[in-house]
């Protein structure tokens, strides 16, 4: 009786134990997966992270959604998703209460240029010039020595990070012409109608930058390019940024460490992202939205 009871002991350990290893969260061989969502102009470089650090990670699902920094950053609020994209501060959509409750994990720098469809045969414009187009002033590409072709805008919806950058670098806080104008929030879509509407102009990220097809405007003869954003030369810029709703753990944790990497800054710089490690000016979180 005594080595029987034993026996049925050895085997109550044994399952527990068993139990209690495959709920370890450190084994490798336990599925899981990352829902992340938000800034477009993030979304080729996240991807390719993913698709890197699923490598090694091959029981670990990530999803990538767009929809633009505005909703990544009300989605990880909301705790819908594990990971919110985007181009701006948190401070700069939401109320500090809010911004408070997400943790910042900056990535990378991107750029914004002003590009237009080629036809227009404009390559530089001052800075009050673009700010005229955008403003609705200037209407027409003879105004500036271009073609004589009237001016079609391509905004990007509110709630586009990527708009919240080019309004406050670009246009100096003014806001866009409305009403007149197509909106469109997918870049590849965005940069497509921009190459197949005569006399348009809309705004793109460095890494949708990729061919020919549109023309990036320099601003007062400065080339939009990482060597000026470095310099300081070149304005039109922010960091990219991965919130968490507080501090993250587990493979959220892991695959935000992995940005960190060696393997990964060569990842940044492929897909044509900058590294926050070269910059020679910086930019603090601006005070909470009302």
């Amino acid at each position: 009786m005594k080595k029987f009871l034993a026996v049925i002991l050895a085997a109550i350990l044994a399952v527990g134990c068993f139990q209690g290893c495959s709920r370890n969260p450190s084994d490798s061989t336990a599925s899981s997966s990352v829902n992340i969502s938000g800034s477009s102009a993030l979304q080729p470089l996240v991807k390719a992270v993913a698709d890197k650090f699923r490598g090694s990670n091959t029981n670990t699902s990530i999803t990538v959604n767009a929809g633009g920094s505005g909703t990544g950053l009300q989605n990880v609020f909301d705790k819908t998703v594990d990971i919110g994209a985007s181009d701006i501060f948190a401070q700069e959509k939401f109320s500090a209460d809010k911004a408070n409750a997400l943790v910042d994990h900056i990535v990378c720098v991107v750029g914004v240029a002003a590009v237009v469809n080629q036809q227009t045969n404009i390559e530089n414009v001052t800075k009050q010039e673009l700010i005229g187009i955008f403003t609705g002033k200037i209407t027409n590409w003879k105004e500036i020595g271009g073609s004589d072709q009237k001016i079609v805008l391509i905004n990007r919806p509110k709630s586009s990070g990527t708009r919240a950058l080019f309004k406050a670098y670009a246009l100096d806080g003014q806001e866009e012409a409305e009403g007149h104008a197509l909106t469109e929030d997918n870049s590849g879509t965005l940069k497509q109608n921009v190459a197949q509407t005569p006399g348009s102009i809309a705004y793109l990220a460095f890494p949708y930058l990729t061919d020919k097809t549109v023309t990036a405007l320099s601003i007062d003869g400065v080339k939009a390019s990482y060597e000026n954003i470095y310099s300081g030369k070149y304005g039109i810029w922010g960091y990219e940024h991965l919130y968490t709703n507080g501090q993250p753990n587990g493979v959220v944790k892991s695959f935000l460490d992995y940005f960190s990497t060696s393997d990964c800054e060569q990842i940044i710089q492929e897909k044509g992202y900058g590294l926050s490690s070269k910059m020679t000016v910086k930019r603090s979180a601006p005070a909470a939205s009302k």
